[in-house]
Parts: C-alpha cells; structure tokens; sequence
C-alpha cells in the first residue's frame, strides 16, 4: 500500500474513532438504528413479493391461452395485458380509497388518486399501494378464464375496470380495511383471510360463475342430447409453464401479506408449498382412477386448487393441515369441474372450480384447522364471510354483466366466435406461420 494511502486511512480512522468519542452510540440510538434497518427490510420484502404477485399476470394469460384454443389466443394475452393497465388506473384513482380509506366499516372515503401521500411524505402507502393493486388485478383477470373465446374486448374492458374500481375493493374493505386507515364489518368480527382465498379468490370466482352464465356456453361445447364434447386446449406445455410461474408468484402472494420481513414467512412458505403439492397429486390420482390415465389439465388445476385453498390459512395452521387443506382442495376441484359441466355452464380453463369453490374451501378450512383453537364463532364467522362474499360478487356480477350485454353487448357473434377472436377483434393472428384448426 503506498505512504499517501496509509496516510489517508489513518486520518479517516481517526475522524470516525473521535466522531465516535464525541457523540458515542447509546441504547435509544442503537434502537432507532435498528428499527430503521427493518423498516427499509419491510419495504424491500414487501416490493420483491408485490413483483412476484405481478408475475403471476404472466401466469394467468399461459394457462388460459394454453387452456384454449389457438385461435384466441391473441385475445387472452390482451386481456391479460389490460387487466393490470386498466386496473392499475383504476384501483389508484378509486379502488385503494374504497377499500382502504377511512371507514365506518362499510366503505372507505379518503385516499383517492393516492391522496394520503404528498412529496416529502411517508413513503409507506406508496408500497402498500403496490402490494395490493397486483391483488386487485389478479380478483379481475381470473374472470376471464371462464369467459374465454366467446367475449367482446370492449366488454371486456368495461367490467374488467369496474371490478377494480368497485366490486373487489368495496368487500376487500370488509375484511381488510384494518390494514391500512379503514377497519370492516366482517374483520372486526374476527374473519381469518390471511391472504384472500375469498377476498381476491372467491371474489373473482363468483364474479367468473356469474359471467359463464350470462355469456352462455361455446358453439359446440355441449350437443343437444346433454353430452359434453371436449374442446382441447392448443397449447398444455405453455399452461403448465403458467401453472409453474403461478406456483412461484403464490411465494409473494401469501409470504408477501405479512408486508414485513420477519420470520413468519417460513411457515408461510412451507404450507403455501405442501398444499399446491398435495393438490396437484390428489387431482391426478383422482383422474387416473376415473378415466385411466394420469389428466394434464387436471393435475395443473389441481395444483392451482391448493394454492387457492391454503392462501386464507397460509399463517394459522401447521404444515400437516396443509397437506390435508390441499388433498380436499384436489378432490373439490376434479368434482367441481365435471359437476358445472354437467350443469351446462361452461368454464373453459376451470376458473370458478379453483378460484370460488376452492376460495371457499380454504376461507373454511382456516377456521377448522386454526392453531389458535377452533370454536363454533370462528367458523360461523368463517361461514359468513364466505355467503357474503357469494352474494356480493355473484349478485353484483349477475347485474352488471346483463347490463353490459343490454346495452354494448357482451357476446360476439356466431362467425367472430367460429373465425377466433384473435382476428375478429384485434385483426392479428399469434401463429401466422401455422395452419390453425378448430
């Protein structure tokens, strides 16, 4: 080391050691220093996991194009695209406010156009923001999967903002109000909804049942003696590429709602992983025993089904009840799945099968298996919570998507529907080097 470096380090040692003698550290210092450490831990896990949940986008449009058919499959990635676009606008000019403003329990008021923060302000609403507009927009894109192939983008477009604006965030006030400035009826009564198997799950899930029964089924989905004909889907690699990025976001997903970096996160992991296991091999059992081979698309739902079932539980039970939340979630699926398909309302990437009845399931399952002990009140609030996320969003959606049919229309028409939506509504074609049938 030359002489003038020596030199240089020594006078900088000196000024710190009398820096050091001059002001020397005490307890309340070293506490504030500390503190201030794990603040900006809190920020930085909270913005890694918001990433990962905004990932799941990615995710959602892999499995729904994969679900259906190449001849959509331009329309799904733009409604995938724009559910976070027009989300995102629509969630900070009026969602965040709704659902987390101040409240008398019903309904926030403050907060709009991300009011509560100014220049030079506490930076924490900003991140919190964040962390839950990839929340509002995961509630809305998960309606699309069962109204694929057969919906108008405008449409489209016109309830994908509404749900963002108002029907997500006004029952996320219920039960999530307290996080932030509000404070709701149903958390106030004690609903366990760690991470929103009903709140972002079941929302979207009724939301979806209420728009497959609007919309109707698709041309040839079911032939006029009752029998269900199958309408493959084009592409299961690339869903199974999107079950797997959504297996990954769901460790940002649930892990991510403690909005702080602290050792609760392991727990959360290990269940939010053992139930998604568990799921996925119940469903292919299952599906092996009935139809005698191991079913892709059932296996993948099967996986999305615990992942769904355990995000209400993720913190308040043990790895064990995990597993068991995840077996049920399995068999729920594949019987959900064939029971709407006999019932006529078709669901083309098995939405309202994962997303609502296993939402439900898991918003059950979180009082059943509490850690902290199960009683008759826990569950009944469990079972309340759950009804009123059904009427809420399944009676919202019932009029909000007949309005949209009566007034711009809902559906397209019979020659859009055959030709594919890729060409009809955005004039492009996602593989123009290959003959596309069906």
């Amino acid at each position: 080391m030359k002489k003038a470096s020596i030199v240089t380090l020594g006078l900088v040692l000196g000024g710190a050691v009398s820096a050091w003698a001059a002001d020397p550290p005490t307890a309340e210092s070293n506490r504030v220093a500390i503190e201030l450490v794990q603040t900006h831990a809190d920020y930085v896990w909270t913005l890694v996991a918001a990433a990962l949940v905004f990932f799941m986008q990615a995710g959602f449009a892999l499995v729904e194009a994969g679900f259906t058919r190449a001849k959509n499959a331009v329309n799904i990635i733009m409604k995938n695209v724009m559910d976070f676009a027009v989300g995102s606008l629509a969630f900070w000019a009026v969602g965040f406010g709704l659902m987390f403003g101040v409240s008398t329990g019903w309904i926030g008021t403050s907060g709009f156009f991300l009011s509560d923060w100014a220049p030079g302000g506490d930076p924490w609403v900003l991140a919190f923001w964040m962390f839950q507009v990839v929340f509002a927009a995961t509630a809305a894109t998960i309606v699309s999967g069962a109204m694929a192939e057969r919906t108008k983008f405008s449409s489209y477009l016109i309830y994908s903002l509404l749900v963002s604006a108002f029907i997500y965030p006004i029952f996320g006030s219920w039960a999530w109000g307290g996080l932030f400035k509000g404070g709701g009826w149903l958390e106030n009564l004690g609903f366990i909804d760690f991470a929103g198997s009903t709140v972002v799950h079941s929302i979207g899930g009724w939301l979806a049942l209420s728009g497959a029964i609007v919309l109707g089924p698709r041309i040839g989905k079911y032939a006029k003696d009752g029998r269900v004909k199958a309408i493959p889907g084009h592409n299961l690699p690339l869903a199974a590429l999107g079950v797997f990025i959504l297996w990954l976001g769901w460790f940002g997903f649930n892990p991510g709602s403690t909005t702080a970096a602290n050792k609760d996160i392991a727990l959360i992991f290990v269940n939010t992983n053992l139930a998604a296991a568990t799921g996925a091999v119940v469903a292919m059992a299952i599906s092996w025993l009935r139809f005698g081979k191991p079913e892709m698309g059932m296996t993948l739902n099967g996986a999305l089904a615990g992942l769904v079932a355990i995000t209400a539980p993720c913190n308040n039970v043990t790895p064990l009840s995990s597993v068991v939340i995840g077996a049920v979630a399995g068999m729920l699926v594949f019987a959900s799945v064939l029971f709407f398909d006999r019932i006529r309302i078709d669901d083309p990437v098995g939405a309202v099968s994962v997303h609502g009845v296993n939402g439900a399931w898991g918003t059950l399952a979180a009082g059943l298996f509490n850690t902290g002990g199960v009683t008759a009140k826990i569950v009944g609030v469990q079972l309340l919570g759950m009804g009123a996320a059904f009427i809420w969003a399944f009676g919202l959606g019932l009029i909000m998507f007949k309005i949209i049919d009566a007034t711009v229309g809902l559906r397209v028409s019979e020659a859009e529907e055959v030709e594919g939506l890729d060409f009809s509504e955005h004039g492009g074609n996602a593989y123009p080097d290959f003959q596309v049938t069906g």
